[in-house]
């Protein structure tokens, strides 16, 4: 169940980033309150893995899928660069993610 809360994290923490940007476009208290909303459930689901898994592992895994999930949004929905060197180090981000979750 740790696990699931912690990828149920991840997901708010990208959702918390879209919220960011859709902020900056357009100024309103429903994106505000998106925007908390995203990040506060974020920390709620992060907090709860952390009761069993290691603060390190949970930690980077959350940032792994907040960092290369956001830019995989942003490649999606606001026609940022979908260079291959970009996409290798999403890879190699996701990568480590995975690799944490195997020997841990």
């Amino acid at each position: 169940m740790a696990w699931i809360s912690l990828v149920l994290a991840g997901l708010c923490e990208m959702f918390g980033v879209v919220m960011i940007n859709k902020l900056n476009k357009s100024r309103n208290w429903k994106s505000l309150a998106l925007l908390i909303l995203g990040f506060g459930a974020s920390f709620l689901f992060l907090s709860y893995s952390m009761e069993t898994l290691p603060m390190g592992t949970a930690y980077a895994i959350w940032t792994g899928i907040g960092a290369s999930g956001g830019s995989i949004l942003g490649m999606f929905l606001y026609g940022e660069s979908k260079d291959w060197k970009r996409l290798i180090f999403i890879a190699m981000v996701l990568g480590a993610a995975i690799g944490l979750k195997l020997v841990s």
